[in-house]
């Protein structure tokens, strides 16, 4: 057993709410999400959501909520009303931070007139916008329900209702994509301004429509071709690429994902939620609710339905597989004050990985090199 300690400095705290509804299930999708069948109960999902809360407020141990991502689903189909009941209700329970950052997931197509105001009025302040791609073909291929013009539309209504922290979502590898038009996507995205990318590569996932019957992606070599030049294009542009798949303009990093990234701690509400709590005794803990959407509807109380300890001796790979996914890594320091581990527990793998040029000195942070090879150099921590 490796020995630890009660963590010293208790992590920055986050809250991740999800809402498990969308209009139709997209065959690449693998999140616990489900098509509607009638009307939201928004109203039930309120009340579930705050009795889900009730229990999980000694995992806060005095700390205000820094940052807040709804995600789902399609947490745009829920109304302004909802939100503002329950932000309101949430204030009344916890503390946020004067400059949390809170981040509504919104897809378009599902965007009513005023819609986005409503959102604004309720307390959020940076949304993220599922458009995927500009590309019809595309588009109809991935099963979004919007066209090109309703993703602009959709981006130009957010930035009207003073949303000017928006992230648009892309994805590149897409059945039958050249280089030329992956770099056309970033380029109708870059039209309108965003101060965050979010560009992933589509991947395969068990149960899921795609895995069933896939589609023919690019090969390696197409993929690479995508990769670089859009990695060119964005950099010309301005972004930074501060994590595998994220871009954004300098100091407009999503808050909230760099909490994951750097082992921060994150509560958990809404059916299939996931969420992690360094608690006083020492433990550190990741947490998941109901996953159905009427199971946890009909719950009563808690609906935390499984926890597990991540131990010592995980503690880790688990810090190094998030810290090294950020260009700049992470403090050394950081590393004791988020795992409760001494800093030699690592001594020897990290001087063996610098030695090798795949780790910067004095920093938790991998080199060109070493990003290159990251599985490789993760598997040091195992």
């Amino acid at each position: 057993m490796t020995a630890t300690s009660p963590v010293a400095v208790c992590p920055p705290l986050s809250l991740y709410i999800h809402v498990p509804w969308c209009v139709r299930k997209c065959p690449y999708c693998d999140f616990n999400s489900h098509a509607i069948r009638g009307d939201i109960p928004e109203a039930a999902y309120l009340r579930a959501i705050l009795e889900d809360l009730e229990p999980d407020l000694a995992y806060l141990r005095g700390r205000p909520i820094e940052t807040v991502f709804i995600g789902g689903g399609t947490p745009s189909l829920m109304t302004g009303n909802f939100y503002q009941q329950l932000f309101t209700a949430l204030r009344q329970r916890m503390d946020f931070s004067h400059n949390a950052e809170i981040t509504l997931e919104a897809n378009p197509g599902t965007l009513e007139a005023g819609r986005f105001e409503s959102f604004r009025e309720a307390g959020i302040n940076r949304l993220s916008i599922g458009v995927q791609s500009f590309n019809p073909e595309h588009l109809k291929t991935l099963g979004r329900i919007h066209n090109a013009q309703a993703a602009h539309e959709a981006i130009e209504a957010a930035r009207a209702a003073g949303f000017d922290n928006f992230n648009i979502d892309l994805m590149h590898g897409l059945p039958g994509q050249t280089p030329e038009q992956a770099t056309g996507d970033l380029r109708e995205a870059l039209s309108h301004n965003p101060a965050h990318l979010s560009w992933y590569q589509l991947t395969i996932e068990p149960n899921t429509e795609f895995f069933s019957r896939p589609p023919p992606l690019p090969d390696d070599d197409r993929l690479w071709a995508i990769y670089q030049q859009g990695s060119e294009f964005l950099h010309a542009a301005g972004f930074t690429d501060y994590e595998v798949s994220a871009w954004s303009r300098p100091g407009r990093e999503s808050r909230h994902n760099l909490n994951y990234w750097l082992f921060g701690d994150y509560l958990a509400l809404g059916a299939g939620a996931h969420g992690k709590a360094s608690l006083q005794d020492g433990r550190i803990i990741r947490y998941w609710k109901t996953r159905q959407p009427d199971a946890y509807l009909n719950r009563i109380g808690s609906r935390t339905s499984g926890t597990e300890a991540i131990e010592p001796e995980d503690r880790a790979l688990e810090f190094m597989m998030n810290a090294l996914r950020l260009k700049q890594g992470a403090d050394e320091q950081l590393f004791s004050e988020r795992t409760g581990l001494p800093l030699s527990t690592v001594a020897v793998q990290l001087g063996s990985l610098r030695k090798q040029g795949l780790l910067t000195p004095h920093r938790i942070q991998a080199t060109e090199q070493g990003q290159r090879y990251l599985n490789s150099l993760l598997e040091q921590f195992l």
